[in-house]
């Protein structure tokens, strides 16, 4: 492998007196760790996390805005049906289960192209027509008059922008950010999804009391402006250095990577990110052009592509997108005068502790936060299932009110937990697992995984609360002591690494218990290029696993 080669050759050669050792000591590469305190954290950067993740901020809007639609009047009037008992306009469970979930359907079948798209168009390009797509989803929805399928398909148009979106950020994200903050700006998709969410919540407690439709058109129709910002913004970004270069832009690449880094386009860390993306691209180019299945079949791609789509289901599965989908209707049922109110207050739980995410995804590893994230949402739902389901008096919740209060209270700590760990980490990770040859196809997979869930609970929640209420929560508790497991014994710490260190790990096989502690200029010392020990060693590496 010549990305083991080169560091084999710098540290095996034996210098022969004094003066030769010093020089060697000169001429070898910097330790991983120097070379990624040279980068600085510059404007640029951090204004490419911002425009590229209002694709997140999009999906959160439109996630937000749904939950409080079905409790306006003029959207339930128009789309509902009505109930001759009561004289009120509802929603029966299948007719709001398509309303909601025609949107992560259309994202799962955008999700599976936007790879195919990334690599034909470019990241900045293709972002640039997803945004497009929404746009078209959006006219669609607030030209709806009483027809509730044509506003569903309108979901349905807007979710195969945001899910082609859902890759393609992370995607370039990922390939264009300084690794010393790779993971923050990453992580900076899932809290502009967090920030949509809220600002959806809010604009629906203002508008809610309007009894025209203006009260879910204008909720609906300001969508539009963030399409158009995100799909005109991106333009006047660079493209990614990793596209640009196995394009065979260098120069591009060298320059993007130096101006995001705040260095010098020939400073050890460019030329260092840049050698090592010449060689994987090296080493793709000496075999057969790439095909799709080949995420399943080339080396430890199997074993990342399973994980990749079991961290995004998992994602899906702890639970969280019941509360955003189902909140208002939810917090209704505690007895809550008006749940718009406790929407924005879990909203506002969810936005202020993604920016502690923020944090955690900078200074924590990956690993511990998630694990230390999916055991207290387990406890949460444990603790929300058996008082909801035993205590809360379910015909009368007035007489009930401290249950309501441990309901919401326990929703609220949940969404701390989700916050900070499994809602931006997992973007994170994922973007971090695979090679630059399959990273566009892979992660489509693995995003679409995580719509195919959020299509399942957004269409079947109804039909299972109805049945068995308030248990449904010890469904994703089992999924969160799940998740801690596999986790623990499948996933490498990715912190402050580069992207092809991260591929050179998977490939070697290290152990993801002791990942932390692998050290690639030592590996050298004891690895051939096919990732095994040298006969000369002495003693494997620690976290490598035999």
């Amino acid at each position: 492998m010549p990305f083991l080669k080169r560091n084999e050759k710098q540290t095996t050669d034996t210098p022969s007196t004094e003066g030769d050792v010093h020089h060697a000591n000169h001429d070898s590469s910097p330790p991983q760790a120097s070379l990624i305190a040279e980068q600085k954290v510059t404007a640029l950067a951090c204004f490419l996390a911002v425009v590229a993740s209002i694709g997140g901020f999009m999906f959160g809007y439109v996630s937000g805005q749904i939950s409080g639609f079905f409790d306006m009047y003029d959207f339930a009037s128009r789309f509902g049906e009505l109930n001759s008992a009561t004289g009120v306009y509802e929603f029966s469970a299948a007719r709001q289960g398509a309303i909601v979930g025609l949107l992560p359907a259309g994202c799962l079948f955008g999700s599976l192209i936007a790879g195919h798209i990334a690599d034909s168009m470019g990241r900045r390009l293709a972002i640039s027509a997803s945004a497009l797509s929404c746009m078209i989803g959006t006219i669609i929805e607030i030209s709806s008059e009483y027809v509730w399928a044509q506003y569903a398909v309108g979901r349905l148009v807007t979710g195969f922008g945001i899910g082609a979106l859902s890759v393609l950020v992370p995607m370039y994200q990922s390939e264009s950010s300084p690794a010393k903050i790779r993971g923050v700006l990453i992580s900076m998709y899932q809290l502009f999804i967090t920030l949509g969410i809220w600002l959806a919540e809010m604009i629906n407690f203002g508008t809610h009391d309007i009894q025209s439709s203006a009260s879910w058109r204008i909720p609906a129709g300001i969508s539009f402006a963030w399409a158009l910002i995100l799909g005109g913004g991106i333009l006047f970004l660079p493209e990614s250095p990793r596209y640009a270069y196995r394009m065979g832009r260098e120069d591009e690449a060298r320059q993007t990577i130096a101006r995001l880094a705040g260095l010098d386009p020939n400073a050890r860390s460019v030329n260092f990110q840049i050698d090592e993306i010449r060689e994987k691209l090296e080493e793709e180019k000496s075999g057969a052009e790439a095909k799709w299945y080949e995420i399943f079949t080339a080396p430890r791609m199997l074993y990342r592509t399973f994980l990749g789509m079991i961290l995004q289901t998992g994602q899906q599965l702890t639970g969280a997108n019941f509360f955003f989908y189902y909140g208002t209707t939810i917090f209704k049922a505690t007895g809550l005068s008006n749940s718009y109110v406790t929407q924005i207050i879990l909203g506002s739980v969810n936005v202020g502790c993604t920016f502690g995410g923020l944090y955690v995804v900078r200074y924590c590893g990956r690993r511990s936060a998630l694990i230390t994230g999916a055991a207290v949402m387990m406890i949460c739902f444990l603790v929300y299932s058996f008082v909801g389901h035993f205590v809360l008096d379910h015909t009368n919740p007035l007489n009930t009110p401290a249950a309501g209060n441990v309901l919401i209270v326990f929703s609220c700590f949940f969404i701390a937990a989700f916050a900070t760990t499994w809602g931006p980490l997992v973007w994170a990770v994922v973007a971090e697992l695979y090679p630059a040859r399959h990273r566009a196809p892979a992660m489509a997979v693995a995003t679409a995984s995580n719509w195919f869930w959020n299509f399942m609970m957004s269409f079947f929640t109804r039909f299972i609360t109805d049945a068995i209420d308030y248990l449904y929560g010890l469904v994703f508790a089992g999924c969160c002591a799940a998740l801690i497991v596999i986790v623990f014994f499948f996933l490498i710490e990715s912190k402050d690494r580069t992207l092809e260190e991260i591929d050179t790990m998977y490939l070697l096989h290290v152990n993801p218990i002791t990942s932390h502690k692998w050290d690639e200029s030592k590996m050298a010392n004891s690895a051939n290029t096919s990732g095994h020990h040298s006969r000369h060693s002495e003693k494997p590496e620690d976290g490598v696993t035999v």
